[in-house]
């Protein structure tokens, strides 16, 4: 092995940070070019979001997306790192049944590299949980807003500011970490909740829109870098702002990050 190979991030690094109260940091990633610029800025976890399907596909919700989009690019991701851990989304309507999400899991890490499956959901999503982390395939779990379900949740709102509906948010989150989940993603829930949910499992806990005490923060990539067209959403910043490059923007994203100065209060919800 080449002494000058950048070694790979795993999980094992990331829960030993959460253990260490070290925040790690994720963007997504769509193509190799972006993907080689993430990875020599320190980024350790790259996500190949199904909101490719509006900041690449230009749809204004991320349901059409379809598993050969998925596949298409997270192969091209996949070609652009070398260091930083690959986790995939699964796309609307992939995973309803255990044997289809066993079977779209498979292609996303076979044919598209993947290292980590994302899901939205909880209540019926737990038994896919459970058989996928029983195979021996990594899984992130996805609380608070979901953006396959903004039509059923009655479009982008903040999730979990009710008593009862933050006390069933932390009952999931304990249900997923004990059926495997080996990561959770909180978006846009009020920070006390997230800030709870990040002390009560022990598995790492991504943040977007969901405060500073996460032990990771993500976002979209055209967001911080100020190209994704329309309104950008409160809970991100373009860090292409006083920056000279978009390599410097990434690594004021990365440093603002793991200093704790990003998200700050503006950026976050009550």
């Amino acid at each position: 092995m080449s002494a000058d190979k950048p070694v790979a991030i795993t999980l094992n690094h990331l829960r030993k940070m959460k253990l260490q109260g070290e925040k790690f940091t994720c963007l997504t990633a769509y193509d190799a070019s972006f993907t080689q610029l993430l990875d020599e800025s320190g980024v350790e976890l790259i996500l190949v979001g199904d909101s490719l399907g509006m900041v690449i596909q230009g749809h204004s919700t991320t349901v059409p997306v379809s598993m050969e989009d998925m596949i298409y690019h997270s192969c091209a991701v996949a070609r652009g790192r070398q260091r930083a851990l690959l986790m995939v989304d699964m796309p609307f309507m992939a995973c309803t049944l255990v044997e289809q999400a066993l079977v779209n899991a498979t292609r996303l890490m076979q044919e598209g590299g993947a290292e980590i499956i994302k899901l939205e959901g909880s209540g019926v999503q737990l038994e896919i949980v459970t058989e996928l982390a029983r195979r021996g395939i990594p899984v992130c779990a996805h609380l608070g807003l979901q953006p396959q379900s903004v039509h059923k949740q009655g479009g982008y709102r903040v999730q979990g500011r009710e008593a009862e509906a933050a006390r069933a948010m932390v009952a999931s989150a304990v249900a997923l970490e004990a059926a495997g989940a080996d990561m959770l993603l909180l978006e846009c829930v009020p920070t006390a909740l997230a800030a709870e949910i990040t002390r009560t499992v022990a598995i790492p806990v991504i943040g977007i829109g969901a405060g500073v005490e996460c032990d990771a923060q993500v976002l979209v990539l055209y967001d911080i870098l100020a190209i994704t067209p329309g309104k950008r959403p409160r809970f991100s910043k373009d860090f292409m702002e006083g920056a000279g490059s978009v390599r410097e923007a990434i690594g004021n994203y990365v440093a603002e990050v793991k200093s704790g100065t990003f998200p700050a209060k503006q950026h976050w919800f009550e």
